[in-house]
């Protein structure tokens, strides 16, 4: 909303070029909201307005800006630019950019920085991707058990200021190794003729720096934390990682999976930031993939074509059937998958689940059965017809079929995602569509077999 407002007269700013009214516009807009109206314009014009912003706003508009339109801008950055935006971002920041830049571009920039920090940036490169090492930041505050409050204090006043929060104190031994984290509070408040080790209760939790950034995403939001220690495979403390880090990346996460459960490669960048070529190649090879599961359904139904020939009624009820089943499918695949992402269920937990989206299978087939039957009564007693025994069968087909796709269909839904977890593979690939072609095809047999065995006789 705010952008909204502005962006007129950012607009006629830019257009009459009066950029000293622009400067003093820009010094009260949010970073996050300059980034939104620099989206828009040309690279070459975005480039003098980050010249009228200073050099920590610049850097904090910088971060928020997708990377297509980041690549655009450093390539046409001097190296003082370039130096003056890469100083003024925060480690993981800079590795997060650097990430996605092109050979060329990635060599401009660290040359650009001085060799102290392109030694710190390619130590945190040198961790695998994905990995709380890429994500965490070695500005922090740490003190010795032994020190008393009152120097802590002291050192906290002269290196707080470049860190990326003060709200915790890491307390290390002599090794540089973790053994407590305080909070700030604890120090304001003690007495300052005391030391550390007075307030200490060597309780804390600590992520690894090999650990996949989810798991950051999960502990910070299980021990209500704004920062959570990173230590290496020796305990030494080797960096942080704080809550607004760990928001970027579980919105990257949940935007993977929904796009991965909707069938589809999760895109590499923001939909609005990506080519219609790119979004068609993420696309096609699941729709393919789905495509050739659709021809087995049509050749499940091929094979029920002399059925088809004497009951053409039962024709009618076929999408209603296998939609019942795939909808059923999606529910259960999305509860499953959005549990164990969540860590409310473990790979372990398969039994649990089975017995539970069984018996609710049961209940919601039978329901669903019964449905079906009483609507198939209804509709031919609606349209004139006699409740004769080739009706009741019908309808009995049909409610037997409901009930029987709707459990399968639970039942593949919910331990699909086990089986992939299983195989090391993500279980957000158990997609809607994916689980909805299974039952698709598993839905048409169920439903001939069931409608051959109660019409023999009668209809057939």
């Amino acid at each position: 909303m705010f952008v909204q407002l502005i962006k007129p007269e950012f607009e006629e700013l830019i257009a009459s070029k009066d950029w000293v009214a622009l400067k003093e516009v820009l010094n009260d807009v949010p970073a996050v909201d300059i980034a939104d109206l620099l989206l828009e314009l040309p690279g070459d014009i975005a480039v003098v307005v980050f010249r009228l912003l200073k050099k920590p706003v610049a850097a904090d508009v910088f971060a928020e800006l997708p990377s297509s339109k980041g690549v655009e801008l450093l390539e046409l950055f001097s190296k003082q630019q370039l130096s003056d935006v890469m100083v003024n971002l925060e480690p993981d920041e800079q590795v997060s950019i650097l990430e996605e830049l092109p050979g060329h571009l990635t060599q401009r920039v660290m040359n650009s920085i001085n060799r102290e920090d392109q030694k710190q940036l390619k130590k945190l490169l040198g961790y695998p991707e994905e990995s709380v090492g890429r994500l965490m930041t070695p500005r922090y505050v740490r003190v010795k058990s032994d020190w008393s409050i009152e120097r802590s204090m002291a050192h906290i006043r002269k290196y707080g200021e470049t860190a990326e929060t003060i709200n915790v104190i890491y307390v290390v031994d002599d090794k540089e190794h973790l053994i407590d984290d305080l909070r700030i509070t604890h120090l304001i408040l003690a007495n300052q003729e005391d030391q550390i080790d007075v307030l200490m209760d060597r309780s804390f939790e600590a992520l690894s720096v090999y650990d996949d950034q989810e798991e950051a995403v999960k502990m910070l939001a299980k021990y209500d934390r704004v920062a959570l220690p990173v230590v290496d495979s020796d305990g030494v403390l080797v960096g942080i990682v704080t809550a607004d880090d760990v928001i970027d990346v579980a919105e990257e996460e949940t935007t993977e999976d929904m796009q991965k459960m909707a069938g589809m490669d999760a895109l590499d960048d923001y939909y609005s930031q990506s080519s219609i070529f790119d979004i068609v190649k993420k696309r096609l090879w699941w729709l393919i993939v789905l495509f050739v599961g659709q021809i087995l359904t049509a050749i499940a139904m091929g094979g029920y074509e002399e059925v088809l020939q004497k009951v053409v009624a039962l024709s009618f009820f076929v999408p209603l059937i296998i939609s019942s089943g795939g909808n059923s499918g999606s529910q259960a695949a999305t509860l499953v998958i959005r549990a164990l992402a969540t860590d409310d269920l473990k790979p372990e937990d398969w039994k649990k689940v089975f017995r539970r989206e069984f018996t609710s299978g049961l209940m919601l087939g039978g329901l669903i059965g019964l449905l079906g039957f009483f609507t198939l009564i209804g509709w031919d007693l609606i349209g004139g017809a006699e409740l004769s025994k080739t009706v009741f069968l019908t309808a009995g087909v049909i409610g037997l079929s409901l009930f029987s796709i709707v459990l399968f269909g639970n039942f593949t839904g919910a331990m699909l995602p086990f089986f992939l977890s299983k195989m090391n593979l993500d279980p957000a690939v158990s997609s809607a569509p994916f689980v909805a072609t299974i039952v698709d095809v598993s839905g048409i047999i169920i439903y001939f077999t069931i409608a051959i065995v109660l019409l023999s006789g009668t209809l057939l």
